[in-house]
């Protein structure tokens, strides 16, 4: 009887389930946001959001411990090194799943799980970052500096034609 049982077996064996969602951890944490089906993606997230809080704290043991779930030496440095400084300030809810209809082969119903910090379209304050501001001095200089280098030069001729 399935009486008390809370998660999804997604119709696998243990050993299988366990390699499913590493693989599925490995792909998220490498692209940021992958496309599978709603089921997967809800049991991907309950899977990677324990590993997304342990990786905020850099410890060698927290790095084994995060290897021993992922079994990926890139995944390990990607996510240490790109993805824990963006959600350092983040107390969870690391991913989003956003359903995208249905698959037409077998009409599975589908999602995309994504990390919250790493979509453009909903963090704004990441482009403005982006961009640069110059002032115009430094231009004026830029324009300035050949005319004041012409000014020395004939300077310099008009002595040594004397």
């Amino acid at each position: 009887m399935r009486h008390g049982k809370k998660f999804n077996h997604l119709g696998r064996t243990a050993s299988h389930r366990s390699a499913l969602l590493s693989n599925l951890a490995c792909s998220l944490i490498e692209h940021k946001r992958i496309n599978t089906t709603v089921a997967k993606a809800k049991a991907l997230r309950v899977f990677v959001e324990p590993i997304l809080t342990k990786a905020k704290e850099d410890t060698t043991h927290n790095r084994r411990t995060v290897f021993s779930y992922l079994q990926n030496k890139y995944a390990v440095s990607e996510l240490f090194r790109t993805i824990a400084p963006k959600i350092a300030e983040r107390n969870g809810g690391y991913t989003r799943i956003i359903k995208t209809g249905f698959r037409p082969g077998d009409a599975a119903d589908t999602a995309i799980i994504e990390l919250v910090d790493f979509n453009e379209l909903y963090n704004p304050k990441a482009e403005e970052k982006k961009a640069t501001r110059r002032s115009r001095r430094s231009t004026k200089k830029a324009i300035d500096a050949p005319a004041a280098e012409e000014a020395k030069v004939e300077a310099t001729e008009e002595k040594t034609e004397e």
